[in-house]
């Protein structure tokens, strides 16, 4: 504060005090309508001073420079009449002198007035708040939010794209490019066990599949909107109990936001770089955007979550729809048998309209134009060794069939990792990962309908992919400051899209990314 306007805050008060005629008083020794020389002045200063019965303004000052209105005085004449109803009532009453009393009456008949006036007013301030207190509706809400701006190249060299047949028909191209991925959310509190989860993204996010050819190379920051602003989700959470919790909404609802990630770093902008690193790829089947779901702490070292989300809840025709389109149910077991094991067991259903699974990974079309049912089981453990190492692994086995017709189809993924918390420094984190994209191991669904057979243009011959792709990544994310992380990162598909004979894949990514 500069002193030209520190000297002119005493100003500002007296103006401030002078609107407000209801103000506790400090002293009695500036009055306007009650003067030193008068006997009500002077009784109350006695009051005052063997009793302490006004202790001062409300922020501790004491304001002696200024008059007193007959209401102040009133004000301060209640103080002391109920600092002496205090000390009578405490059994203190010895204490209170008999000329005393008999000058706290002579008070309230002169200022009787006032003080019915003061009541009359406090009465009106109660009633205003009660009923305020009782309409009133507040919420409080949270903004935060996260942006990625990635920079991302990749190769993949020739590959026995189409037909598959062992030789080397198509040429890759490379590639570089930036893009962006912002997500704004809004967490609002409706009161303790009640929250609204509201989220917008936009992003230009291409990922490299089509240039590089496989769905095997997308990262996980990548997926674009069209530089378009979109509602990426609206959910309603409560707390039922201690234990039960229910999740609803026409957006975001689905296995991968309701279910407990046992791998704890899992996360698009602070975990690994690719997208098939995130988890294990059964959760992402069918793609759900709304419908319901809970989570059951079911005692301190297992808890139990279910959703049912549908890919399209917001169309309402007779192939889309909460009920009529794809459909998917997913249950998980989450158990933490010691601290240091994190373990959880996942069983899906699912119904598609078109072949895919949804899991954007590997082998994710089954059949061609075709529906499919699928159940799917899987599971992911995760073991901290130590502070700085966890080791930890997925593995994932679907089984599909086209509604009417025999057959099935077969697809199988895993993965192993190692996270190194805090490596050279706190807030860093490097990781390495190994694993088998998910790949069709088996398929005689009828001729015209197996995909391995359809790429290979063998004619319908039931089996499953000619060769098995392998993903190795490795990544090292770099905390600059509490909000700015920096992660680069390598990932290389050998035998890309489960072919034996296509030149390995090799992905390079800079992240970086800004939370709020």
């Amino acid at each position: 504060m500069t002193p030209a306007l520190a000297e002119q805050v005493p100003e500002l008060d007296s103006a401030s005090e002078a609107e407000d005629p209801m103000a506790q008083v400090t002293s009695v020794s500036q009055l306007s309508d009650v003067q030193p020389t008068d006997w009500a002045f002077q009784s109350l200063q006695s009051l005052v001073e063997r009793y302490g019965c006004i202790a001062g303004y409300p922020n501790g000052t004491y304001r002696g420079g200024r008059a007193m209105t007959r209401y102040e005085f009133a004000a301060g004449l209640n103080a002391c009449m109920d600092r002496i109803n205090e000390l009578i009532a405490s059994a203190t009453g010895t204490l209170v002198q008999k000329e005393d009393l008999e000058a706290l009456g002579r008070l309230q008949e002169e200022f009787a007035m006032e003080l019915s006036t003061l009541r009359g007013r406090v009465d009106q301030l109660e009633a205003r708040t009660a009923t305020l207190e009782a309409q009133q509706f507040s919420t409080t809400t949270k903004l935060f939010g996260q942006a990625i701006i990635g920079v991302q190249g990749g190769d993949g060299g020739s590959a026995d794209f189409f037909p598959v047949d062992g030789v080397k028909d198509t040429r890759a191209q490379s590639q570089i490019s930036a893009v962006y991925n912002v997500q704004l959310s809004l967490f609002t509190v409706f009161d303790p066990r009640s929250i609204l989860f509201t989220s917008l993204q936009a992003s230009n996010a291409i990922g490299l599949e089509g240039v590089l050819l496989t769905n095997m190379a997308r990262l996980s920051y990548t997926g674009s909107t069209n530089n378009s602003v979109v509602l990426s989700d609206l959910t309603f959470r409560h707390l039922i109990g201690n234990n039960f919790a229910v999740v609803v909404g026409p957006v975001g609802v689905s296995m991968v936001n309701v279910f407990r990630g046992v791998n704890r770093i899992e996360s698009a902008g602070q975990g690994p770089i690719s997208f098939f690193a995130q988890r294990n790829p059964i959760l992402n089947i069918g793609s759900g955007q709304g419908g319901v779901g809970f989570d059951w702490q079911i005692t301190d070292w297992a808890s139990l979550q279910a959703v049912y989300s549908a890919t399209t809840p917001n169309i309402p025709t007779a192939s889309n729809g909460l009920f009529n389109g794809g459909t998917n149910f997913g249950t998980q077991l989450t158990l933490t048998p010691v601290e240091t094991l994190d373990i959880s067991l996942n069983y899906v259903n699912a119904y598609s309209t078109n072949g895919f699974l949804g899991t954007g990974i590997g082998d994710d079309q089954l059949t061609v134009g075709r529906p499919l049912n699928t159940d799917a089981i899987g599971g992911t453990i995760s073991w901290r060794i130590s502070p700085a190492v966890t080791l930890g692994g997925w593995a994932g086995r679907t089984f599909s069939s086209v509604p009417g017709l025999s057959g099935g189809v077969r697809t199988f993924n895993w993965m192993a990792f190692l996270n190194f918390p805090d490596l050279f420094g706190d807030g860093n984190l490097a990781g390495i990962y190994v694993g088998q994209p998910p790949k069709i191991d088996s398929s005689d669904l009828p001729a015209g309908l197996n995909i391995p057979s359809l790429l290979a243009l063998t004619g319908g011959v039931p089996g499953g992919q000619p060769g098995t792709s392998t993903h190795v990544e490795a990544f090292y994310r770099i905390r600059l400051s509490d909000n700015i992380s920096l992660t680069p990162g390598v990932l290389f598909i050998f035998n890309s899209n489960h072919t034996t004979n296509s030149d390995t894949v090799t992905v390079g990514a800079l992240r970086t990314t800004f939370s709020f």
